[in-house]
């Protein structure tokens, strides 16, 4: 079982080392996530949430017009997760009286 587990940590590792060596660079102009256009020439997500953002959610901040109004459902269901998560918890490590006496 040792072995196995050493073998599918190099094979992790390597796929790690893989990935890692295939981003761009840092602060890169032409990394997907700076580009304001894609390669076929229709603008990148992150470009038009800001030039778009306050004419058609009407917030002023961007990062709440993203998070509140672009990826409502995708932050509301984070949220139900994380409190789930503290919920769990909460469950496993409170301790009853009936607990205590066995």
């Amino acid at each position: 079982m040792k072995t196995l587990s050493i073998i599918l940590l190099i094979l992790f590792w390597g796929l790690l080392v893989l990935t890692v060596t295939e981003l761009p660079g840092r602060g890169d102009p032409q990394s997907p996530a700076n580009r304001l256009h894609s390669p076929a020439g229709s603008p990148v997500a992150s470009s038009y949430y800001t030039q778009k953002a306050l004419e058609e959610t009407a917030t002023p901040n961007v990062v709440t017009a993203i998070l509140a109004d672009y990826r409502g459902y995708d932050t509301l269901g984070e949220t139900v997760v994380i409190f789930c998560a503290g919920l769990a918890c909460f469950l496993i490590l409170r301790r009853s009286k009936d607990d205590e006496a066995n």
